[in-house]
């Protein structure tokens, strides 16, 4: 039974990493490719790393002139899905993965049931576990193992043109009502462009709106891979739905495939007055803008559907995890706790590479509170908006079949905008597709 479902989860997921603007560097393809970083030591082990981060070759220079005993060998094997394709393959081999691999949370499960990860919980997760938040943590973990070790998050807020809204004298919103009454108001003045877009593409961002309301989609624990539970139409995702359907059948909200390049000119060009994001979104943004720009940004908290009990989000979010190919599998546990492990490798991943770290003695610090943002005319962005969104997100559970689930999503979504089927049917849909799958790939359902 379980050599089926490991036959199953090979494709992994499509990076959210991917649409945050971070270019894939220059490295070779395979573990075994020489190092594109500066050995220090070379007498120490050396631990193969596959990531994709901007400037972590500075971060990877640091941990090697501070470790005698273990120095990183890094190679950028691809972005998201093409560093994943590379893995699948090198573990239907059962060589040429790298002793170390970032991975985004959401596809740790699709690899641990094919008994690619090492639970990192037989090799000191514990002693790091307090650096990161309870939510961070639970991405990370299947029941009583740990697959790999946060890096950065994706907790969410709204991005808004505060120009445009004055200009036709609407508040930025804090509730989802609010949203969708100046959704209207914006239609209502003649603005040439509208308050926001719902991608049906945006698969963890969908996914993450539903949350909101209350949805646990999956419930799954790799100590027995063979079970799982869906749940996707629940009465929470089946709310929030029909709540941007009604924005779209008004004409109120575009339906824009996420992360094109139309996507992308749009977000900047004022045809959307909110961008609801990540916090990459500001890095993200401020890649595609024109420095130039006359545009006004801020940054407010995610609206809510109650105000008076909040409740957080997540989109996205990278890891470090230990291959099972792993030679020295205690050097490359070393390698995952530490090497985002300082406030000066944080710096460089925050001010270089725009990243949200999830490790508490930087995202808790009174640098990062207290970080100015000139996109954003100044504003603290953190301390308004993504710290307490951290510290609120309480961690989500993925299925081993991430990727399908995703997919299913969007045909789904697309089929509703399309006109095609209400909001109801198409999550009714959307759930009789994933209990078929997961009955025919050999799990059972609980």
């Amino acid at each position: 039974m379980k050599s089926k479902l490991l036959a199953i989860a090979g494709v992994a997921a499509v990076s959210a990493a991917a649409l945050t603007g971070c270019a894939p560097g220059d490295g070779g393809d395979s573990a075994s490719s020489e190092c594109t970083n500066k050995i220090v030591n070379a007498d120490a082990t050396q631990v193969s790393v596959w990531a994709w981060y901007p400037a972590f070759e500075q971060v990877v220079d640091l941990f090697n002139e501070s470790h005698d005993d273990v120095q990183i060998c890094w190679t950028n094997a691809g972005q998201g899905n093409d560093e994943y394709t590379k893995f699948s393959t090198a573990i239907e081999a059962g060589s040429g993965a790298p002793d170390v691999i970032m991975l985004e949370a959401e596809v740790l499960s699709s690899f641990s049931i094919r008994d690619a990860l090492v639970d990192l919980s037989e090799y000191g997760a514990a002693d790091v576990e307090a650096d990161y938040t309870a939510g961070a943590w639970k991405d990370v973990s299947s029941g009583d193992a740990v697959y790999a070790i946060p890096v950065d998050g994706g907790p969410m807020g709204m991005l808004y043109r505060q120009d445009i809204l004055d200009q036709y004298g609407i508040a930025a919103p804090t509730t989802w009502d609010e949203f969708a009454a100046a959704a209207q108001a914006l239609k209502d003045a003649g603005a040439p462009g509208v308050l926001a877009d719902f991608p049906t593409n945006g698969r963890a961002y969908n996914q993450a709106l539903f949350a909101q309301a209350g949805s646990v989609p999956f419930e799954y624990d790799n100590a027995n891979p063979t079970e799982i539970g869906i749940e996707v139409n629940d009465e929470g995702s089946k709310k929030v739905l029909a709540y941007w359907n009604d924005l779209v059948e008004k004409g109120l909200v575009a339906t824009d495939d996420a992360f094109t390049a139309d996507y992308n000119t749009k977000l900047v060009d004022g045809s959307y007055a909110i961008y609801v994001a990540a916090a990459w979104g500001p890095g993200y943004l401020g890649g595609l803008s024109d420095a130039d720009s006359d545009a006004v940004w801020r940054a407010a908290p995610v609206p809510q559907w109650d105000a008076a009990n909040p409740v957080q989000i997540n989109w996205g979010g990278s890891t470090f995890a230990v291959t099972s190919q792993a030679k020295d599998k205690e050097a490359a546990a070393v390698v995952a706790k530490e090497v985002f492990g300082t406030e000066e490798a944080w710096k460089l991943g925050i001010e270089e590479a725009a990243l949200f770290p999830l490790w508490k003695p930087i995202l808790e610090s009174d640098y990062f509170r207290d970080l100015e943002y000139p996109f954003f005319g100044g504003q603290q962005i953190n301390k308004d908006v993504f710290l307490e969104a951290a510290a609120g997100y309480e961690g989500f559970t993925f299925s081993p079949f991430q990727n399908y689930a995703y997919d299913q999503l969007t045909e789904q979504l697309f089929a509703m905008v399309q006109g095609e089927k209400g909001s109801d049917q198409a999550l009714d849909d959307l759930q009789a597709s994933l209990e078929k799958y997961a009955g025919e790939q050999g799990f059972t359902l609980k």
